[in-house]
């Protein structure tokens, strides 16, 4: 198996091999889950446990669901009335973790570096379900298996990722992913939701959507990221739909069979145009979220795989 990691905390670290072999399990999860084949043994008398610091609700539904077609007890633990909210910290939280003897540990957290942590402490497998602006590897990973099933191919495309790049992790992930497998990233935004740092990223830079769109064959959209600013990054929410937002006449400019993209919740009328979002020829976005189901059952099965060899050989405890 060409996955060896013991946990999945981004994609910074992964090669092209290892994303290639967990895109290829998820697509054959993915005509499984059509064709209505269970997998109940893949996960069975493992415990997975969801740990939610931020609310999230396609996200953690669609871990609990991969988790329960592999055959795992899954728990969703309430964060709102946990005792982290009573002030424990997050090192006492893996110490308690570590008492219930969980196999999968899946964690989103508001702080970068968070889950890193945590699967320092604990002994068992951890997913990364989004971690501050840092990373979100299992969104990126269902962009490219969504990617790949539409155009055959996941190299040598040209890919735009279009909106508030500066908050979101989800476009961080993406760029790594995207330029491990050899494509053209560009990016566009206004420049007050440009990263700093962005000339280092290897991508293309445009503030013009019309010409960041050129001839491009995918076209990612983001939400705007209002719970994680802090100042007017945007004049208003209809200017930003004007020059930002992306509608039949920009995506004109884009190849002609160029596919739409959007890793939800989406703004309707704010990033992208309801009627092009429901466009079942050119948008993807229902896609992407089946994909989801399809990447979480995969790199579950896999860091399941890898967990039980370790504790085998004795360097996990049991």
């Amino acid at each position: 198996m060409t996955f060896r990691a013991p946990h999945l905390l981004g994609i910074e670290h992964l090669g092209q091999d290892e994303i290639t072999a967990l895109i290829d399990l998820a697509d054959r999860y993915a005509e499984d889950n059509r064709r209505g084949v269970a997998h109940r043994d893949v996960l069975a008398g493992l415990t997975q446990i969801n740990m939610f610091f931020e609310n999230s609700t396609r996200t953690q539904a669609s871990f609990e669901l991969a988790g329960q077609r592999l055959g795992a007890d899954v728990m969703n633990m309430g964060i709102a009335s946990s005792s982290v909210k009573k002030g424990e910290t997050l090192i006492d939280t893996a110490l308690t973790l570590n008492a219930m003897r969980p196999d999968l540990l899946v964690v989103r957290h508001p702080n970068s570096g968070a889950v890193d942590l945590l699967a320092q402490k604990v002994n068992c497998a951890v997913l990364n379900a989004g971690d501050g602006r840092h990373e979100h590897p299992t969104q990126a990973l269902l962009d490219a298996l969504t990617i790949r099933r539409a155009k055959v191919r996941l190299h040598r495309l040209s890919i735009a990722i279009c909106g508030d790049i500066a908050h979101s992790r989800v476009a961080r992930s993406n760029i790594m992913l995207l330029g491990k497998m050899e494509n053209r990233v560009r990016l566009i935004a206004p420049p007050t939701l440009m990263p700093s740092g962005v000339a280092d990223f290897g991508v293309e830079v445009f503030d013009d959507m019309r010409e960041g769109l050129r001839d491009v064959d995918v076209v990612m959209m983001l939400r705007l990221q209002k719970e994680r600013m802090d100042g007017g990054f945007i004049p208003s929410e209809r200017e930003y739909f004007h020059r930002y937002g992306l509608d039949a006449e920009k995506l004109a400019h884009a190849k002609p069979d160029a596919i739409v993209m959007h890793p939800g919740p989406m703004n309707r009328g704010v990033e992208i145009d309801g009627t092009l979002a429901d466009d079942i020829n050119r948008s993807v976005i229902q896609e992407q979220v089946e994909m989801g189901v399809a990447v979480r059952m995969a790199a579950m099965d896999m860091l399941a795989r890898n967990l039980r060899e370790a504790r085998k050989a004795g360097a996990v405890p049991a």
